[in-house]
């Protein structure tokens, strides 16, 4: 039987360590895993697996974590993450149970936080919001109840606020069919689009005489 020469400590991360089995390097695993082992013991064939598997895991949850730290994120987008790096289904599986049991991997706060972030800092529609999340594989329950405090028709104003000085020289009706056009590619309703055009165009109208060039097409 293999038998552990060395047990050493990792220089740049103190919670893993490297097994040498016969004068030879192995694998890393765990910190905890490798306290409970010694050199010179004899590890038998399926010690040996038991301790890959747990290294295997470590590694995966490791690679999960940093995953997370960059922003939330969705399970699914953690799954897709660790499939990309060759993780294994079975260990996926645990992964994630151990993240949402630590409440690092929570569907509904993600859900939460991707609606304020949009709204914060690129104002969207349902529509776009609903799609996004449904493809960081947010169940349609958990949406819905995300786009919930969603105000459209403000978020619609704010969109069209931002972008009032470029449009500035054009016609009533190109002012209207350019900001129609980039609401509808926020993912805002048709009726939310119309009502937001027109209230932009009434008020450019009360407040500033020289702003549209007119046309007869106004």
């Amino acid at each position: 039987m293999p038998v552990i020469t060395a047990l050493k400590t990792h220089r740049r991360n103190k919670e893993r360590v490297k097994l040498y089995l016969d004068d030879e390097y192995a694998f890393q695993l765990p910190l905890l895993e490798a306290a409970g082992l010694s050199c010179g013991q004899e590890l038998r064939q399926q010690e040996i697996a038991a301790l890959l598997e747990a290294g295997a895991l470590q590694n995966a949850y490791d690679r999960a974590v940093r995953f997370l730290a960059r922003r939330p994120r969705s399970a699914e987008e953690v799954r897709r993450y660790l499939l990309s790096k060759e993780v294994g289904v079975s260990v996926i599986a645990v992964v994630l149970e151990r993240l949402q049991a630590r409440a690092w991997l929570d569907d509904v706060e993600f859900a939460r936080y991707w609606v304020d972030q949009r709204q914060r800092h690129k104002p969207m529609g349902a529509r776009a919001l609903r799609y996004q999340l449904r493809q960081k594989g947010v169940a349609e329950a958990v949406i819905e109840a995300a786009l919930e405090c969603l105000d459209e028709t403000d978020a619609a104003y704010r969109v069209a606020q931002s972008r009032l000085a470029r449009y500035r020289g054009q016609t009533p009706r190109a002012f209207r069919q350019k900001l129609g056009g980039l609401l509808m590619r926020r993912g805002f309703a048709a009726e939310t689009v119309r009502q937001t055009t027109m209230r932009c165009q009434q008020e450019i109208d009360e407040e500033d005489s020289e702003y549209f060039h007119r046309e007869a097409d106004a």
